[in-house]
């Protein structure tokens, strides 16, 4: 039951998002960056490890640094699409250069 909750709430949000994208482009943009999502996966760690605060800490840790690889994910697909590129460039570099990132980030936190 549990994991359909995640999964219906998590859907809402990013129909919600596309639905919203069709007028206002950046608002859903806003939505799809915004804290929402890493509340829900912080109830979520909280709920399934009884508020454990190493666990927290080292969540909002995470996503606090995590920041960076995303910026640089949005950073590198802003920069594609500015110069025409298709939309399967635009996510393979995007997602090619947050898996770099993201790879420094668990280097430095592990």
């Amino acid at each position: 039951m549990q994991v359909m909750i995640k999964v219906i709430v998590s859907t809402g949000i990013i129909l919600a998002a596309t639905a919203i994208a069709r007028r206002f482009p950046s608002a859903a943009g806003l939505i799809g960056v915004m804290p929402l999502t890493g509340a829900l996966v912080l109830a979520w760690v909280y709920r399934e490890n009884k508020g454990d605060p190493a666990i927290m800490q080292g969540f909002a840790k995470g996503a606090l640094w995590g920041i960076i690889p995303s910026i640089v994910f949005f950073l590198v697909a802003f920069f594609c699409l500015r110069k025409g590129f298709s939309l399967s460039t635009v996510l393979a570099g995007s997602f090619g250069a947050w898996i770099a990132a993201a790879a420094v980030h668990q280097l430095v936190f592990r």
